[in-house]
């Protein structure tokens, strides 16, 4: 079986005259999971658009495999608060059917959720729901963009772990974009650390030890602020607004 893979070769994009990413060049493969870090503004969303096929770069290449499936999970997906939407009719809008939606829902360990209205679950319940729809086309490539946005620290660890299952068992390639590499340290094969152009990569733990990486994040637990100040509708498009909860004790 042929592996797939995602390549970029010398991406360069800028906008309003202002460079965004300088000559980036990767290789992603399937069953290998990438972790992408960087602080605010260092490109990673436009690097994601242009991994997804959604933006052209200004120059370099971009190449994949004829193969590719891609799957793709949000930080965050903007819903009516009024739309009458259980988890399970979320995932079918998919047009996938009711079984394959449910195994979907089995295998991100929220079958309880399927009947709930998705204004009401939790940030974590919200994520898994997301990974779920990411994962019903059977894709062997997941671009997961801060996939545990939201989610307390022990959730945060359990989502990393279910990451982590879902690519072995789809045999798919996984590209997260992370706020704090410590914690996705063990759930992760390679590291990407980006400042408008590849500071490092490699092994988490070599990366940690980077002088690139450290004169970013100095010594200690490398956390960031990320400034998310948008959402995505059903179709994936960005749209500015905060979405009204259900509330939580």
């Amino acid at each position: 079986m042929t592996t797939q893979t995602i390549e970029l070769h010398n991406v360069c994009q800028s906008f309003k005259n202002e460079m965004v990413l300088e000559n980036i060049s990767l290789r992603l493969k399937q069953g290998e999971i990438t972790t992408l870090i960087g602080p605010n503004g260092a490109g990673k969303s436009t690097l994601v658009r242009i991994v997804l096929g959604l933006l052209k770069p200004d120059s370099g290449q971009r190449t994949q495999s004829s193969q590719l499936r891609l799957g793709y999970m949000p930080q965050k997906i903007k819903l009516d608060p009024t739309l009458p939407l259980t988890t399970l009719r979320f995932l079918q809008l998919t047009d996938t059917s009711r079984a394959e939606c449910q195994k979907a829902l089995e295998m991100a360990e929220m079958v309880h959720t399927a009947n709930t209205p998705v204004q009401c679950l939790s940030g974590g319940e919200m994520q898994r729901a997301l990974l779920a729809r990411a994962v019903l086309r059977k894709p062997n490539f997941l671009i997961l963009d801060e996939p545990v946005q939201g989610v307390d620290i022990n959730g945060q660890n359990d989502l990393y772990n279910t990451i982590a299952e879902f690519s072995k068992t789809l045999n798919c390639g996984v590209l997260m974009v992370s706020h704090d590499l410590h914690l996705v340290m063990s759930a992760t094969d390679k590291v990407i650390c980006l400042n408008k152009h590849i500071c490092c990569s490699g092994l988490p733990e070599q990366v940690t030890q980077d002088p690139a990486y450290l004169d970013i994040f100095g010594r200690t637990t490398a956390l960031y602020t990320h400034a998310h100040n948008h959402h995505h509708n059903l179709q994936g498009d960005v749209v500015v607004g905060t979405n009204s909860d259900c509330k939580h004790d």
